[in-house]
């Protein structure tokens, strides 16, 4: 990505807590054995580019391509965001500790934005380091972090709210779990290896102390890098390409549409993003009674590759005028993907980033299974709330999923070197 730099040349530190006396040659650090990919340079999301490490000991095997891709964290908006999907991903919410606040909060952003430039780059986190991730490089790892509406309350910084994040309404399809929504901090983290995610998930919640607790976590995941023969659009578990639509940073009017501009208001969300995070599950066994004609006139998009019925290939612009024989409309008047474009919504548009998810099985053999909606935007009441308004009023899918919780999160721009997410906001 554009916003994306070169990493430097670092050299790297012997582990805390390392016995006296201990060479550095004694063992191969997760940073060290970064170093065998100084070679070939390592891929920087999805534009790539070069990095150099220190040399790691002779005959040590480099990393897999999977392995050495490294995001970079000090960066004009935070990692997380515009970034392939990952393969792996934790969302976590946390509300603030008995007697924490705004100084509380600050240290605790700073500890974690240390923690996650570390684990970004494949070094160890400095206090009490795991090791679950001490053979894997950085694998993608990113680590995105937001302020909650109830977060300026309990910090004594109402007026620096953004109106942007005022509650979102109520909607038809919601059955929300109060305790599964909303939050004063809000933690993203994404990994194409579930061990290096599962790291950055325990070394935030190390981090948080008695200045936050968890309010709650959800675990989701996404199709392997390589898995398929070549690059796709990523499926739900529903079956169906999931994405295809979705703004791309080389549209002219993509910075517009999803962060908010440098002389935005408030100011500390200048080169940031609002998160609307959905817990939406499928009812699959619904779903599945369906024939694949229905679920395509469920969806308005063919099954097998994404492509609209109204012909062509998965980007093909879609005829919503376009009839059979019989005059009725090749994709139905209620078809979600009809439904959900933006030149239907007022030119309302977001970025989706989704997980899927599944959390067993219950008594009545029914799957607790479906998707972590993440989508991005400048302004939700411009992106989110008419579209999904929309969708309360007719959508074809609506009988095959129920939302089941949900949040909104301002999530201010990347931190420059020195500094951490969040401190114009917490220092300001």
């Amino acid at each position: 990505m554009a916003e994306q730099s070169a990493s430097q040349v670092r050299t790297p530190k012997p582990p805390q807590g390392a016995p006296a006396g201990r060479s550095a040659g004694e063992g191969i650090s997760r940073r060290r054995l970064l170093g065998t990919a100084g070679a070939t340079g390592l891929v920087l999301g999805a534009a790539g580019g070069a990095a150099g490490y220190a040399s790691a000991p002779a005959g040590a095997t480099p990393l897999t391509s999977v392995g050495d891709k490294r995001v970079q964290f000090h960066v004009k908006h935070q990692p997380g965001i515009t970034q392939p999907l990952q393969a792996r991903g934790h969302l976590v919410a946390f509300d603030l500790g008995p007697g924490a606040g705004r100084k509380e909060a600050a240290a605790l952003l700073r500890r974690w934005s240390d923690t996650a430039h570390r684990l970004m780059s494949g070094e160890p986190s400095a206090h009490g380091d795991t090791g679950v991730a001490r053979d894997a490089g950085p694998s993608a790892l990113t680590l995105t972090f937001g302020f909650g509406h109830s977060f300026f309350g309990r910090t004594g910084l109402e007026k620096q709210r953004p109106v942007a994040l005022d509650p979102l309404p109520d909607f038809s399809s919601d059955h929300l779990d109060r305790a599964r929504s909303n939050g004063d901090l809000w933690v993203q983290i994404g990994a194409d290896d579930a061990l290096v995610a599962f790291h950055a998930l325990r070394a935030v919640q190390k981090d948080a102390g008695s200045a936050a607790r968890v309010r709650w976590q959800m675990n989701g995941f996404n199709r392997s890098p390589g898995a398929t023969a070549h690059p796709m659009t990523a499926r739900n578990l529903m079956g169906q390409v999931d994405g295809t639509r979705n703004p791309k940073p080389a549209d002219s009017d993509f910075d517009q549409r999803i962060f908010v501009p440098e002389q935005g208001e408030p100011a500390w969300m200048a080169n940031g993003s609002y998160a609307v995070v959905r817990r939406i599950r499928m009812l699959l066994d619904d779903w599945e009674n369906l024939s694949v004609k229905e679920q395509e006139h469920v969806i308005g998009r063919r099954k097998s590759d994404g492509a609209p019925l109204s012909g062509g290939g998965e980007t093909s612009e879609m005829d919503l005028e376009k009839t059979d024989a019989q005059g009725n409309l090749v994709v139905p008047f209620n078809a979600h993907a009809r439904i959900t474009r933006p030149d239907q919504n007022g030119g309302a548009a977001m970025l989706r980033r989704p997980f899927s998810y599944h959390d067993g099985i219950g008594p009545d053999g029914v799957p607790d299974a479906g998707l972590l909606f993440i989508c991005w935007q400048a302004d939700p009441l411009r992106g989110f709330v008419p579209v999904q308004r929309k969708l309360d009023r007719g959508d074809a899918l609506a009988p095959f999923v129920r939302h089941e919780a949900s949040g909104l999160f301002a999530v201010p721009g990347g931190a420059a070197d020195g500094e951490y997410v969040g401190q114009a906001l917490l220092e300001g």
